[in-house]
């Protein structure tokens, strides 16, 4: 005998349960995760944290003030926004392999979006340029990140890595690469040339896939 789930057969709730979650509207997935029924203040998040970006971007403190919104439902929604960041970056084998800044901004991107301080990570890649890890270097305040390159150059030995591509966000959402920024890049060339561990490139990525290459801008 099939199970019973509770709801109208065109609630959310229902339809989710009964494998048809795609027929869900993006307030109905809120409605859910809050656990109202009337989907008003699901309707309020997205009209003033739109998708994607917006809602990307959301704290708890944003979603508590909206009615309906309380502490336990904020932290489903939240939780369930860094579960997508993990997700999308998960990688079956074959490894990925990472020959452009496109291809580092389709690792990346989705879990360094929205984020509200700079992370600075490390891709080290073998000799066929496939990824071996991304380590998270550091996580800064909301504008600058402080790398120092022995911390970024460890992980690297310890996989053996041939060579690396470092990659971190603007939380401002503008990919343009900062003098500091510069100045990082040409001390980590520097260090990775003593080391025998080749930098190829220094991606930044900032709202909607905008990213600049300190490559291919001539700024390394």
């Amino acid at each position: 005998m099939a199970p019973r789930f509770p709801g109208t057969a065109s609630s959310p709730r229902h339809m989710l349960l009964t494998g048809r979650p795609e027929g869900v509207p993006d307030d109905g997935l809120l409605a859910v995760l809050i656990g109202e029924e009337s989907g008003r203040g699901a309707q309020e998040i997205l009209a003033t944290h739109p998708i994607p970006d917006g809602l990307w971007r959301v704290s708890a403190e944003d979603l508590t003030q909206i009615a309906g919104v309380g502490p336990a439902g904020a932290a489903r929604i939240l939780a369930c926004l860094e579960l997508s960041r993990r997700a999308s970056a998960w990688r079956s084998a074959p490894r990925p392999v990472v020959s452009t800044p496109e291809d580092v901004v389709e690792l990346c991107a989705d879990q360094l979006r929205g984020l509200d301080r700079e992370h600075f990570w490390a891709l080290a890649l073998n000799t066929k340029n496939q990824l071996l890890r991304i380590v998270e270097v550091s996580v800064g305040s909301l504008n600058a990140s402080i790398v120092h390159p022995r911390e970024l150059f460890k992980d690297a030995v310890k996989v053996s890595a041939a060579s690396i591509v470092v990659v971190h966000n603007h939380p401002s959402g503008d990919p343009t690469p900062s003098g500091a920024d510069v100045q990082l890049t040409r001390r980590l060339v520097k260090a990775g040339d003593v080391l025998g561990i080749e930098l190829l490139d220094h991606v930044v990525i900032g709202d909607g896939g905008a990213h600049s290459s300190l490559r291919d801008l001539g700024l390394m």
